[in-house]
């Protein structure tokens, strides 16, 4: 009963993330200003503390987010008339983002102002060294973009829905292994676990075969587009 309840809170939270990406344009917003920092992050060669830093402060932003959407929503199920009160509560629950995204913005200026003038060979190459750290932000972009996706398409919750988050980053660790190892036995066997992952989805009655196979491709792609910019 502990493991199912954990399960459950954790599908609960997940499917608070998935209803705010669907109900708060802010939120969308958010989650594309990510993508592209982590991405500039990856080109630029950024340190993996300057990395850290950057994931703590996107961490920062959302997490105002959401809670300023909670607050509205126990706000509206409160009060049913305008209420001073009501749009103080309110104001300052969005002003408590604004500062969030105000202070992300000012200390990425700061992580990136000395990397803009040294995009060269050389941090590329250095970025290639480095397959830990080119594997992760790939797995980030695959979860954020898939969770995105689903969340426009209508599906606010991790159960279902197009499309399939798991078999994306099952796809992704994929390919990442294949990039890094170039072993084709490796290879097969990354390539089996992805089946595996997908097939389980489709098997439980989660996911369509449609579903794990476009969150496949998509969470493949992303993983190979990443790793073909460092070369």
């Amino acid at each position: 009963m502990r493991k199912r309840g954990l399960l459950l809170s954790f599908n609960a939270a997940f499917e608070g993330v998935l209803h705010v990406l669907r109900t708060q344009r802010n939120m969308r917003i958010h989650i594309m200003v990510a993508i592209i920092v982590l991405t500039a992050a990856l080109l630029l060669g950024l340190s993996r503390i300057e990395i850290v830093i950057l994931l703590m402060l996107v961490a920062m932003v959302m997490v105002t987010e959401l809670i300023n959407t909670s607050v509205e929503a126990t706000i509206d199920l409160i009060v049913d008339k305008h209420n001073p009160l009501a749009k103080i509560a309110k104001d300052v629950a969005a002003a408590a983002v604004l500062v969030a995204a105000t202070a992300a913005v000012m200390i990425g200026y700061f992580l990136f102002v000395d990397h803009l003038n040294q995009t060269t060979l050389d941090a590329l190459t250095s970025i290639r060294r480095a397959p830990v750290h080119l594997t992760f932000i790939a797995l980030l972009l695959v979860f954020l973009i898939t969770l995105g996706i689903k969340a426009t398409t209508g599906r606010a919750t991790l159960q279902g829905g197009m499309p399939s988050i798991h078999a994306g980053l099952a796809a992704s660790a994929a390919v990442a292994i294949i990039f890094i190892t170039g072993n084709p036995l490796v290879a097969g066997l990354s390539l089996l676990m992805t089946l595996l992952v997908m097939e389980s989805r489709v098997e439980a009655g989660i996911h369509s075969t449609a579903q794990v196979i476009a969150g496949a491709l998509l969470g493949g792609l992303i993983t190979v587009i990443v790793f073909q910019l460092m070369r």
